[in-house]
C-alpha cells in the first residue's frame, strides 16, 4: 500500500513540474510578442536608435544656432511606389518647419503603405519632434495617384545644452516604406 502512495505522490510531483514547465513556456511566448512593441515604446520614449519623438503642437523658442535636416527615403522591392524626400532644409533650432516628401503609386491597382522611420546621428532622435506626420498612419494611395505627404517637425533647443552634439551641423531623417 505504502508503494501506491508514493507513485501516486510521483505523478502528482510530475504534474506539478509538466504545469510550471508549460507555464513557462507561455510566458516565453508572451514575452516574445511583447517585446516589439516594448522595444518600439522604448525606443520613442528615449530616442535610442535615432527614434524621433511624437510632440504636441505649442510655442517653441528657437535659438540663434542653425541645423541642416537633410530627407531621405528607401521604398521596399515589392512595394510599387515611387518615393521623393523632401530637399533639405536649413534653420534654427526651435523652429517649426513643415516638409513634403511625393509619393507616386505606379499601379492601376490601390496600395497601402506605411513608414518606419529613424535619424542619424542616433543621439538626436531624443530632440527630433515630429507634431505631425504622414508616418503615424497608414497611408492608401489610389491608382496611379501622386500625394504630397507633409512632416511637421522642430528640434528641441535644449540639444544645445548637451556638449556632447555641439559638433553635429547635420541630421538626416529617414523613412522606409513598407507594403501595408
Amino acid at each position: 500500500m505504502a508503494h501506491v502512495d508514493t507513485q501516486h505522490h510521483g505523478n502528482r510531483s510530475n504534474k506539478r513540474i509538466a504545469y510550471g514547465l508549460v507555464l513557462v513556456v507561455a510566458l516565453m511566448v508572451g514575452m516574445a510578442y511583447a517585446a516589439v512593441p516594448l522595444y518600439q515604446i522604448f525606443c520613442q520614449v528615449t530616442g535610442y536608435g535615432g527614434t524621433t519623438q511624437r510632440a504636441e503642437d505649442g510655442v517653441i523658442s528657437t535659438i540663434d544656432r542653425e541645423m541642416a535636416v537633410r530627407f531621405a527615403a528607401q521604398v521596399d522591392a515589392d512595394l510599387p511606389v515611387k518615393i521623393v524626400p523632401a530637399a533639405t532644409q536649413v534653420d534654427k533650432i526651435g523652429k517649426k518647419i513643415t516638409v513634403t516628401y511625393e509619393a507616386t503609386n505606379l499601379t492601376d491597382e490601390p496600395v497601402k503603405t506605411v513608414a518606419s522611420f529613424n535619424v542619424t546621428p542616433a543621439s538626436m532622435g531624443a530632440y527630433f519632434n515630429k507634431i505631425e506626420c504622414f508616418c503615424f498612419t497608414e497611408q492608401t494611395l489610389a491608382p496611379n495617384e501622386t500625394v504630397q505627404m507633409p512632416v511637421l517637425y522642430y528640434l528641441d533647443p535644449e540639444l544645445d545644452l548637451n556638449d556632447e552634439l555641439d559638433t553635429i551641423r547635420e541630421i538626416t531623417l529617414f523613412y522606409a516604406f513598407h507594403a501595408s
